[in-house]
């Protein structure tokens, strides 16, 4: 007996953020004016480069420097799933983000915050055979921006997954439960729908709070379906 194929589940509309999101004042300016053109990818886009799980890692982003970085230390960890809930094992997941005072280390950050030269904020692993990754790391500070007067963004933490090849590189952004400023953060309110926007805040786990060392933090990452995660944010 053949079983039919499962139907696929299409993402719910409004999961990934609008290109143009007047809210948003970066989207008026590069948002597309014309439909997309559909541009056929060969063999050299589907098969590479690719990246092996044997490759340097830097789960640990507390220890970048000469001295322990500054701030409160959080595990950071999730399994990355396909829409079935399959996990999906030697891929890799970077991160960046900025310091516990709101400042990325990067030559044009010029917020008036000190910089840590103990901290990169960047980090990169690979999942394991149960898709789950795991970083140690500081929760990154809220920083201004000139999206609109007095605007600040909440904290966040950016992902970038890299699947067999460089052309299905996906990114995204972690929040914190609980953070006032997502109410008025208008990237986090570029996905208008609301059950989508939930699932870019992370989950506090006591479980994996370590005592007297760390906060723990659950981030699972859903490629594709109902569930599929908010990319493009």
């Amino acid at each position: 007996m053949i079983r039919p194929a499962a139907r696929y589940a299409k993402p719910v509309a409004g999961t990934d953020p609008a290109l143009l999101h007047a809210p948003y004042r970066g989207t008026l300016k590069r948002a597309p004016l014309r439909p997309a053109l559909r541009i056929e990818q060969g063999l050299s886009e589907i098969t590479g480069p690719g990246f092996s799980s044997g490759g340097p890692v830097a789960t640990d982003l507390t220890r970048a420097g000469t001295a322990e970085a500054l701030g409160q230390r959080i595990v950071v960890t999730g399994r990355l799933l396909d829409g079935g809930g399959r996990p999906i094992p030697h891929s890799l997941v970077e991160v960046w983000q900025c310091n516990a005072a709101g400042r990325y280390l990067h030559d044009k950050d010029r917020h008036d915050a000190p910089v840590d030269p103990n901290f990169t904020g960047v980090g990169r692993a690979f999942t394991d055979q149960d898709g789950q990754y795991r970083f140690l790391t500081i929760k990154p500070g809220a920083y201004p921006w000139n999206n609109s007067p007095n605007g600040w963004r909440p904290a966040h933490i950016h992902f970038s997954l890299f699947g067999p090849a460089w052309a299905t590189r996906l990114i995204t952004q972690m929040y914190f439960p609980g953070d006032p400023l997502l109410a008025l953060d208008p990237i986090f309110h570029s996905v208008s729908d609301e059950a989508a926007r939930r699932r870019l805040v992370s989950t506090y786990d006591p479980q994996l709070s370590q005592p007297e060392f760390a906060l723990g933090y659950r981030f699972d990452i859903v490629l594709r379906g109902r569930d599929s995660t908010p990319f493009g944010t």
